[in-house]
């Protein structure tokens, strides 16, 4: 005999219904670690270009990589099986070291939806994990469900993203 299953119509609520908070305190730690990759679309190439003051084919060779058709940023290995951003940058405040984004204001659009990720999101101990390297999570602006969703699924780049230190 063979059920059939009736569709309750009823959407079942994401672990995260009562929203997440994040504000980026800029500690750099999610521009490092395993190897991985920073996608840009071109448009992103060309922000890049005009914001370093160089031409889009500089841009490319210098700070990018392609991956079959794609592109993404490069990374320079700093230790065994750590790699940073090549734009993750070093800066000393007095005896204060900190490290920062070196192109924070056009910074890529997966840059911009972080921690907003699908594998941050995916379960709430997949965020508190994530959490434990980005002292931004959990402190903060609020986020409802629904922003949150509209970050993971962005696919344009807004000029204020939500996420920046500029919108806390």
């Amino acid at each position: 005999m063979r059920l059939q299953v009736i569709d309750s119509g009823v959407k079942e609520q994401p672990w995260y219904e009562q929203g997440l908070s994040f504000s980026c305190t800029c500690s750099g730690n999610c521009c490092t670690g395993g190897p991985g990759f920073v996608w840009m679309s071109e448009q992103e190439v060309d922000r890049l270009a005009e914001h370093l003051g160089i031409s889009v084919e500089q841009t490319l060779k210098q700070y990018c990589r392609k991956i079959g058709r794609r592109v993404s940023l490069k990374e320079r290995k700093v230790a065994e099986r750590k790699f940073d951003c090549v734009f993750l940058k070093e800066i000393v405040e007095g005896s204060r070291r900190k490290r920062v984004c070196g192109i924070y204001p056009v910074r890529p659009l997966q840059c911009r939806t972080w921690p907003f990720w699908d594998v941050n999101l995916e379960s709430p101990s997949a965020w508190k994990r994530a959490s434990r390297g980005c002292p931004g999570m959990n402190r903060g602006r609020h986020f409802t469900s629904g922003q949150i969703e509209a970050l993971r699924n962005a696919t344009e780049w807004p000029d204020r993203p939500p996420t920046s230190e500029a919108n806390k």
